[in-house]
């Protein structure tokens, strides 16, 4: 085997004896021979990723002041944009096969990242408590119909746990998953367009005509579509690092090409289509939501099919949007006590003790309030990996606790700092907090890295100039833990075999 010798450390058992708190199986980086989710299995994950309750809104809140042509037009665009600063932060597992935990222990610190990835994950809980909520009404609804037993709660139970159990089993179960969820979704949706425009023609109402007299701007409907998914905006490596590419690819383009079309065509083309219905149905009937629209009118196979669209989507959504990156944060703070199974359920119990019937009654200003400081870290990570690292990362120090990410304590306070001053000056910009998190987090914490902590603190990826030495994908090699000899390596992608470096999830 032929392997970069001088990059093995230690890294599971130092001298003392003690275990290592940084390091779990399932947060080790993937080699790129055990990623295994194809460009139409990833198109799949996000389609299913996509479909969820808050998009309906968004349509709905358009077409309250503007044509619905134009509603589209800006959504469309505006998820471009996102995808495409999405397809940035995706290179960190492509490029490493890193989750996105492990990545923030480089602007953060190997403990300091505990500060935003457990705010990221919280949120993904919490998100998953909402989604298991409107699925299990669904699933109440269909039992409730065939026997005429009803009882939510149960449901919710039942839901949680079938949902738990799927992403426990991993990256394959939940990517089967997509694969059958996702058509179904997108049929059952057309089906939702065609009776709601006929429920409008039924009223003398044109949904692409109709313009509403609500006072909305175009560059509002914009930054808030911008906004919306700011959660995967920054955590996407937990799924980018199973996505399959091309070894030895150094052009850009080329070794991410299997997210490409995933992130910028399924995901502004299914968003945009959720958000046609959803405006669809405020002008058909002048509510938001298409799902009380149409369950009101619906029975027999129509209502089935009402429900098995939200049930399918929620657990879709769930699986890959949240209980995957709530539970590698807490096994990146939990570890290695902490396993990847228990972590998931840890977030589905989280998701649970939220309340998320009480959230979803102040859904947008919740939005607003966590994307504030969501946007600002994909600001730093951006300065970070692109700007100061060159996609060059020192990976075996990350889980080093007395590594060159240890900074001051464990902290870089260059990006608590950025973090905490870009989110409280998104936090109070209105529409613009996206923007303005993403532009001050990024910026702020460039500068405190170059004038500040850089001086002190020395990073070997800097210091080892234009060489290869700490790139993986793109010079065909791989990071590998060797559980005998406690060490990283980096290995050539010819010589690896197919158990090495293989994560739980």
């Amino acid at each position: 085997m032929i392997s970069d010798t001088n990059s093995a450390v230690s890294a599971s058992t130092p001298a003392n004896g003690r275990l290592n708190h940084l390091l779990e199986e399932s947060i080790l980086p993937v080699s790129v021979k055990q990623r295994t989710i194809s460009a139409l299995g990833f198109v799949w994950i996000w389609i299913g990723i996509a479909v969820i309750i808050a998009t309906f809104q968004l349509g709905a809140n358009g077409v309250a002041g503007l044509p619905l042509l134009h509603v589209v037009g800006i959504i469309l665009a505006a998820n471009v944009v996102l995808a495409l600063l999405m397809c940035l932060t995706a290179d960190i597992g492509t490029e490493h096969g890193l989750s996105f935990a492990v990545y923030l222990r480089a602007p953060f610190g190997v403990y300091g990242t505990h500060l935003p990835s457990i705010f990221r994950g919280l949120i993904a809980a919490i998100w998953f408590g909402i989604q298991t909520y409107l699925g299990a009404l669904a699933l109440n609804g269909i039992v409730e119909y065939l026997t005429g037993y009803s009882s939510w709660p149960v449901w919710y139970v039942v839901f949680a746990l079938m949902q738990i159990g799927n992403t426990a089993l991993g990256i394959k179960a939940v990517e089967i998953l997509a694969a059958i969820a996702a058509p179904a979704i997108m049929i059952i949706s057309i089906w939702m367009y065609y009776t709601l425009d006929v429920l409008a023609h039924t009223k003398g109402l044109n949904i692409w005509t109709f313009v509403g007299n609500e006072s909305i701007t175009p560059l509002t409907l914009f930054l808030a579509n911008v906004a919306f998914w700011s959660t995967l905006a920054i955590d996407i490596p937990n799924i980018t690092r199973f996505v399959k590419t091309s070894s030895g690819a150094r052009s850009f383009i080329k070794r991410n090409k299997n997210i490409f079309v995933a992130q910028l065509i399924a995901l502004p083309a299914t968003q945009t289509w959720i958000a046609v219905i959803g405006a669809a149905s405020f002008i058909a009937a002048g509510d938001w939501n298409p799902i009380n629209v149409i369950q009101g009118q619906s029975e027999g196979l129509s209502l089935l099919m009402l429900l098995t669209l939200v049930l399918l989507a929620q657990w879709s959504t769930n699986t890959a949007a949240n209980l995957i990156p709530a539970a590698l944060t807490f096994v990146n703070v939990g570890a290695p006590y902490v396993k990847y199974p228990m972590a998931v359920l840890l977030a589905g119990v989280v998701g649970t003790l939220s309340m998320p019937w009480a959230i979803l009654d102040n859904l947008f200003a919740f939005l607003f309030s966590y994307g504030s400081f969501l946007s600002a870290i994909g600001g730093i990570m951006i300065a970070d990996y692109f700007l100061i690292r060159r996609r060059k990362l020192n990976v075996p120090d990350l889980y080093k606790a007395d590594g060159q990410y240890r900074y001051s304590s464990g902290v870089n306070l260059a990006g608590i700092i950025a973090w905490i001053a870009a989110g409280g000056l998104a936090f109070s910009s209105g529409a613009w907090a996206f923007v303005v998190g993403f532009g001050a987090g990024l910026v702020i914490y460039y500068l405190l890295m170059k004038l500040w902590v850089l001086r002190v603190h020395t990073q070997q990826e800097l210091a080892a100039g234009t060489g290869d030495k700490f790139l993986a994908t793109s010079v065909g090699m791989n990071w590998i833990y060797n559980k005998n000899t406690n060490a990283f390596s980096r290995v050539r992608t010819e010589d690896l075999s197919t158990d090495m470096g293989r994560p739980d999830l």
